[in-house]
């Protein structure tokens, strides 16, 4: 189904413009209307991260006349392997400054709007209201519910992108012509039970692939070619090669954009997906220890004056980069299945560890539940531990 073009065009292009995009201006679907489409379009990319990065280059590559970008963060090392819009002599700048001196080199001719922040609630009324159109780079279900929302009460089109290891997702959601966000998941996960990139981990060349889908989508709603991804979700398997298109369909019920919409305005998105469910929140309530404490029971541990299991919950692939000495690997998933608690010793306390603390804080509340009372969780896990106790290590 094919929809209107969502800008008007510019007046005109200038000689430096049409030599520079000349292999969009011969493509017939295109020409110079729908070059002067993307030249007069508005376009937010939320996050400037692997699904950013290849998005925002490429958006600037086509000639999108304004871009906005939307990011707080700051460019890591782990970021390199897959967020190519950053490198080596950027690392510690913010990823925004990063992005745009990236941005300004490929296509000087275009304007980049920089937002420097965290989105929320309380600002992202303001910032979608300046652009045409929302690319999502990011990487929770917060923000993407926070980003559904705003846009459906925006009325603004929301280009899609999700990646999981070698695996991607890609849609249109627009609730004027077809279904939001919403209406395909009503609902966020249980907290703990999906991992992001930073827990699962993702093959880099994947960012670019869902990315490029993206982009190829924004320039279709914008310049009204094509057959958008509006009521469908393309899914890519990267492992064998194999796309899929399923359609999505408008929920009459949908709390957003249904007949009788119950979400009227902004909600407080990141209680409404929980970083933690209730019941490992609970747990971790007085029986969080800090890494420096965890330092001094190993001390303790060694010279005989007390005892406990230390427990790793993460995967066999993590534990392989980097490991708090002393400490044995059980993944979460034996606790879950609950092959783990029946070996569990009766009369040692439980210390248990993840990266940051999220996983460790669910398997928690399975251990006090199958009665070990005195165990325990580090608050911030691994990375903390490298931080703050062996800098020598590997962060990933």
């Amino acid at each position: 189904m094919s929809f209107p073009p969502l800008v008007e065009p510019a007046a005109d292009l200038t000689v430096e413009e049409v030599r520079r995009y000349s292999r969009h201006l011969i493509i017939p679907n295109v020409g110079m209307d729908g070059q002067k489409r993307l030249k007069n379009a508005r376009v937010l990319c939320v996050g400037a991260g692997g699904l950013g990065s290849p998005a925002l280059m490429y958006l600037a590559a086509a000639g999108v006349g304004t871009l906005g970008i939307v990011e707080f963060d700051v460019v890591d090392e782990s970021n390199l392997q897959r967020q190519i819009i950053h490198g080596q002599s950027t690392l510690g700048q913010p990823k925004s400054e990063s992005a745009r001196a990236r941005i300004e080199e490929l296509n000087p001719l275009i304007d980049v709007v920089v937002h420097d922040e965290r989105l929320d609630s309380y600002n992202v009324m303001e910032i979608f209201s300046q652009y045409d159109l929302i690319v999502d780079g990011t990487d929770n279900f917060a923000t993407r519910y926070l980003v559904n929302d705003a846009c459906v009460l925006l009325n603004k089109p929301y280009v899609w992108g999700s990646i999981y290891r070698f695996e991607g997702q890609a849609s249109v959601f627009w609730s004027e012509y077809g279904p939001c966000y919403r209406c395909l998941y009503p609902e966020p996960p249980p907290p703990g039970m999906v991992p992001s990139c930073a827990e699962g981990g993702v093959l880099g060349v994947l960012c670019a692939s869902i990315g490029s889908i993206q982009v190829t989508e924004a320039i279709k709603v914008l310049t009204g070619i094509g057959n958008p991804l509006v009521g469908r979700l393309m899914t890519y398997d990267g492992l064998d090669m194999e796309y899929r298109s399923l359609k999505v369909r408008k929920d009459p019920n949908c709390a957003v954009c249904g007949e009788n919409p119950t979400v009227t305005e902004l909600i407080d998105y990141e209680a409404f997906c929980g970083a933690v469910s209730e019941e490992a929140a609970e747990a971790a309530r007085d029986a969080t220890i800090t890494v420096r404490q965890l330092r001094d029971m190993l001390a303790e541990r060694e010279s005989g004056h007390r005892d406990f299991l230390l427990i790793d919950v993460r995967e066999p692939n993590e534990y392989d980069i980097v490991q708090i000495p002393g400490a044995e690997l059980v993944p979460k998933g034996e606790f879950i299945n609950g092959r783990a608690l029946t070996d569990l010793p009766q009369d040692r306390q439980i210390i248990l560890h993840c990266k940051v603390g999220g996983r460790s804080a669910e398997v928690l509340a399975l251990v006090k539940a199958a009665g070990f009372s005195d165990a325990m969780h580090v608050g911030g896990g691994v990375l903390a531990w490298v931080d703050q106790i062996e800098p020598h290590k590997p962060m990933y």
